[in-house]
């Protein structure tokens, strides 16, 4: 059969930025194996297969691959489907502000679609996280050694080093400045040989509380034994641990925050993420996410049934 579907960036409003994922807005009748094949062909971070459980509300279901297999969750493809099916028309947008619920394999989140003259500007979504912080981490000279930088451009100022776990674990490493997280260069050796494996580590987000951009607050990077030295891989999955990580600390007042992070720069496909969490102290941290996205094209492809692949 053939199958509608668009590709958005996301976390822009440039195209040509930000990450792009691709979205069936209408799935019915694909099966898992139909779903796993096409995202691999495709080979785009995140593949978006949108099914209708009930044709008179504004749930739908998501399911999500990446080319190698099946993701519980993940949060660049709620603002990718949010502005394809408000795009073209799958939900409708009358009002200024659309509340809809996307159902991922783990779980259902509620989602606001803004909207201005029916068509999509900006796309929020909610989650209540709890999280597990340990302030032990490794030695600077450690950090510095595979991170490829100087002990010096590491911040024990404002922060400093923590594991924060909200299901995945992140070693949380804070830098002086927006140059030190762009240049910074994974070294799997000095890696190996540290204890940082041993704190069940199994990415860095390296961030600065500086950037030369207007539109963020926090530049913040990824790093790691199964990242490649070069990329530079999307964060979503990270904010709600490094939105915990700033909890952590006794500084951050209480109280709703509101700010901004950045991956990348003007070269590499640069994302901005707008963040709200509400610190109360509790042992669950309520946190919203928001974006925005561009579409950059649309096509159809041909699924053969299972038996024919």
């Amino acid at each position: 059969m053939n199958y509608n579907y668009y590709i958005a960036d996301v976390f822009t409003r440039q195209i040509f930025n930000g990450a792009q994922i691709a979205v069936f807005p209408n799935a019915d009748g694909l099966s898992s194996q139909q779903m796993k094949l096409t995202a691999r062909e495709l080979n785009l971070t995140e593949t978006v297969f949108v099914f209708h459980p009930d044709s008179e509300s504004t749930t739908r279901k998501m399911r999500i691959f990446s080319p190698q297999g099946e993701i519980d969750f993940a949060g660049h493809p709620i603002i990718a489907t949010a502005y394809v099916l408000g795009t073209c028309g799958d939900i409708k947008l009358t009002e200024a502000v659309t509340p809809v619920v996307f159902e991922q394999n783990a779980g259902p989140i509620d989602v606001n679609i803004s909207a201005e003259k029916g068509k999509p500007v900006f796309v929020q979504f909610g989650r209540k996280v709890t999280s597990l912080v340990d302030r032990f981490a490794p030695t600077d000279e450690e950090l510095a050694s595979f991170l490829a930088i100087q002990q010096s451009e590491l911040d024990h100022m404002k922060y400093s080093p923590r594991l924060v776990s909200c299901g995945f674990p992140y070693l949380v490493v804070p830098a002086w400045s927006y140059e030190t997280v762009r240049k910074a260069k994974f070294n799997y050796s000095a890696w190996s040989q540290s204890i940082a494996p041993q704190t069940a580590a199994q990415e860095i987000l390296l961030f600065a509380p500086k950037t030369p951009f207007a539109d963020s607050d926090f530049n913040a990077r990824l790093l790691g034994p199964r990242i490649g030295i070069h990329e530079d891989p999307p964060i979503g999955n990270a904010m709600p641990a490094f939105a915990s990580y700033l909890c952590s600390f006794e500084h951050t007042r209480k109280g709703t925050h509101t700010f901004a992070v950045d991956r990348g720069d003007a070269h590499s496909r640069r994302s901005v993420l707008n963040l709200e969490m509400d610190n109360k102290g509790l042992e669950q941290l309520a946190l919203r996410v928001g974006g925005e996205a561009v579409m950059v094209a649309g096509g159809m492809m041909t699924i053969p049934d299972i038996e024919d692949i």
